[in-house]
């Protein structure tokens, strides 16, 4: 029985997807091939693409779009806009507007003040919305309903927050306005999750390696590019150590100084990734401060 139980515990458990580290190392040497041999226009749109997906890799992405090093949190990542004219109908008819999206976690919907550039805008009345949704690593659509019943003066708006965030979403708004009024606009915005990668991942090093080259090739930073690509192949070489929890802690203001004086010329690039983790996005910043608490830990074991 114990042999059975055992069994069918690891056959349950979720199998970690097989992250082809080989191909991403060649890649790394390609890109910096690539920009060494550069001497007119950097083919920035296909490194950007070989290094996109090399991220997406190394996160050990599974079919149903989970990961194995990266998970999706309700921060807004982009959006999705669009707007609507709703016409005026009876109080038993209502308009139905449709809106599609991926890893949607939000609905905001807002009436705009003006209709077009000089025209005022006329309240809209929102009944319900249906979001018809495939949740993040599930496999079954469901469906949920949330009643407004609200009507919305130019100016105003509503959040919706969906139950899951949504793999894949269809949002529905039925509304309407008064015959008496005539027509006003509706603005229908989908929020999207944002991805963080894990900091235990053992390919944590690579990952911020690879985004640091998606920032160079944005200000086309050919030393830059080269440095980090380098840096994925040897991180990657190398065996991976095995994925763990860290205790992220600020250590004390007065350890840090001395030893920052000693820390060795290698650290450079780990300063360097991390300065633009900083002055980048909120979820960059974020990462940022993930990394410069990792490099105050090994500064202090030294």
């Amino acid at each position: 029985m114990k042999t059975i139980a055992l069994v069918l515990a690891f056959a349950a458990a979720p199998a970690f997807a097989e992250v082809p580290v080989g191909r991403v190392v060649d890649d790394a040497k390609a890109v910096d091939r690539v920009v060494e041999m550069t001497t007119d226009k950097l083919p920035t749109d296909v490194l950007r693409r070989i290094v996109t997906t090399d991220i997406e890799l190394l996160r050990g992405t599974h079919p149903n779009g989970t990961y194995d090093y990266a998970h999706y949190e309700r921060l807004e990542g982009s959006r999705i806009s669009n707007s609507f004219s709703i016409k005026p109908t009876d109080a038993d008819h209502l308009t139905k507007i449709e809106v599609k999206g991926d890893l949607v976690y939000r609905v905001v919907l807002t009436v705009p003040e003006r209709r077009l550039i000089v025209a005022h805008n006329r309240p809209v009345y929102v009944d319900h919305v249906e979001v018809e949704y495939l949740p993040q690593g599930g496999g079954v659509v469901k469906r949920q309903l949330i009643s407004v019943a609200t009507s919305l003066t130019p100016g105003s708006s509503k959040t919706l927050d969906v139950d899951a965030i949504a793999r894949q979403a269809t949002v529905r708004v039925y509304a309407r306005t008064d015959k008496q009024t005539g027509y006003g606009n509706l603005d229908v915005m989908l929020l999207q999750a944002n991805i963080f990668d894990n900091i235990d991942s053992p390919y944590a090093d690579a990952v911020t390696s690879e985004k640091a080259i998606l920032r160079a090739l944005d200000r086309e930073d050919l030393s830059t590019i080269r440095t980090m690509a380098q840096r994925v192949a040897a991180s990657l070489e190398k065996p991976a150590p095995a994925a763990r929890t860290v205790e992220v802690t600020a250590p004390p203001a007065e350890d840090f100084p001395a030893r920052a004086e000693a820390a060795p010329s290698e650290l450079l690039p780990d300063l360097q990734s991390i300065e633009d983790l900083l002055t980048g996005s909120e979820a960059e910043r974020r990462e940022g401060l993930d990394r410069l608490h990792q490099l105050i830990r090994k500064l202090r074991t030294h």
